[in-house]
C-alpha cells in the first residue's frame, strides 16, 4: 500500500520503520526536514509539504491540536493532498472538538477520517506492540486493517464516529496520570515507614496490580528515570486539559482530573515540563517532605 506518514517524533519514527519493514511504500513529511531525510535512508520518500504526499492513505502522528490543524487545514494541508475517497488516519491525542471539525471537513472534501490513537510508549511503537483504538466508517477501518496489523498488537474498534476514539484515548491518558499520582503517593507513604519503592513495586506488580501500566510507571518512578522522556510531562498536562474540556462540554464532573491538572501545572512551573510525565510522582514526595 502507498501510505504517507506525517510526524516523525518519538512515536512516528517507530511507526514509519514498521510500515517500511512491512513492505509498504511510505512517504514521510516532518516540519523538521532532517528527520524526514533520515527516514529516507531507510527507504522512505520525502514530501515537501502535506499536500504533496501523493497517497490515498495518510497517517498523522503529531503532538497537539495546533500541529494537526496546520497539517490538515494549512494552505498546503492534507485536505488538498488527499484524493476523493482518501483516508486520513489521525493517531494523535487531540481534542474532541478538533476531531469533530476534521470529520466534517474531510466529509465535505469527499474524504474519510478514521481516528486511531494509540496506547504505548515509543519502545512499543518501535516493537510494533501498540494498542490501537479506532473509530470511523467500518469500510474505511477495514481498508486500514493491514496497516494497523503491522504497527500494533491489537486494534479495538469503537464505532462509526471518530470522536469516540479520541475521547477514549483522553480518558485512558487521564487514568494513566491518575496511576502515576497514586503510585507517587503510595511510594511516599511506604518510604516514611522505611519500605523501599522497589519492594513495594515488587509486591504490587506481582499480586493485585500486575498490569503493564503499574509495571512500566512503577519502575520509572522507583528508579527515578525522568530522562530521556518517553512522553513529556507538558504533554500530559495538555491531555488532562483536553479530557477536562471534553468533560465540560458534556457536563461531566471530573474532580480527580482537576486535581491532577493542577499538579501537572505545578510541575511545569518547577521546570519539569520536558521530563517524563512519570516525574509527576516527585510532587507527591515533596508534599511528604521526602
Amino acid at each position: 500500500m502507498k501510505v504517507a506518514l506525517l510526524g516523525l517524533g518519538n512515536m512516528g519514527q517507530g511507526i514509519a520503520h514498521n510500515l517500511l519493514k512491512g513492505g509498504h511504500e511510505v512517504i514521510v513529511y516532518n516540519r523538521t526536514r532532517a528527520k524526514a531525510d533520515e527516514m529516507a535512508k531507510h527507504g522512505a520518500k520525502v514530501a515537501d509539504n502535506p499536500a504533496a504526499i501523493g497517497a490515498e492513505v495518510a497517517l498523522t502522528v503529531v503532538a497537539d491540536d495546533a500541529a494537526l490543524e496546520h497539517i490538515v487545514f494549512g494552505s498546503n494541508g492534507i485536505l488538498a493532498g488527499l484524493p476523493k475517497g482518501g483516508i486520513h488516519i489521525s493517531m494523535s491525542t487531540i481534542s474532541a472538538a478538533l476531531s469533530k471539525r476534521m470529520t466534517d471537513a474531510h466529509r465535505e472534501s469527499g474524504q474519510v477520517l478514521v481516528a486511531a490513537p494509540v496506547f504505548g510508549r515509543p519502545e512499543a511503537a518501535e516493537a510494533a506492540k501498540l494498542f490501537i483504538v479506532a473509530a470511523g466508517p467500518q469500510d474505511a477501518i477495514d481498508r486500514c486493517r493491514p496497516l494497523f496489523d503491522i504497527i500494533g498488537q491489537r486494534t479495538f474498534v469503537l464505532g462509526d464516529e471518530p470522536v469516540m476514539a479520541n475521547v477514549l484515548k483522553l480518558s485512558g491518558n487521564f487514568l494513566i496520570a491518575s496511576v502515576i499520582e497514586c503510585l507517587g503517593e503510595a511510594f511516599s507513604l511506604g518510604r516514611k515507614y522505611g519500605i523501599p519503592a522497589e519492594g513495594m513495586l515488587d509486591v504490587f506488580t506481582n499480586s493485585l496490580f500486575a498490569a503493564p501500566v503499574y509495571k512500566t510507571y512503577g519502575t520509572i518512578i522507583a528508579q527515578q528515570k525522568w530522562e530521556p522522556a518517553g512522553f513529556r510531562l507538558r504533554l500530559g498536562l495538555k491531555d488532562v486539559r483536553l479530557a477536562l474540556a471534553a468533560a465540560e462540554a458534556e457536563s461531566v464532573p471530573m474532580p480527580v482530573a482537576s486535581f491532577i491538572r493542577d499538579s501537572f501545572l505545578s510541575a511545569v512551573a518547577r521546570g519539569m515540563g520536558d521530563q517524563d510525565w512519570a516525574a509527576l510522582a516527585k510532587l507527591a514526595a515533596e508534599r511528604a517532605g521526602l
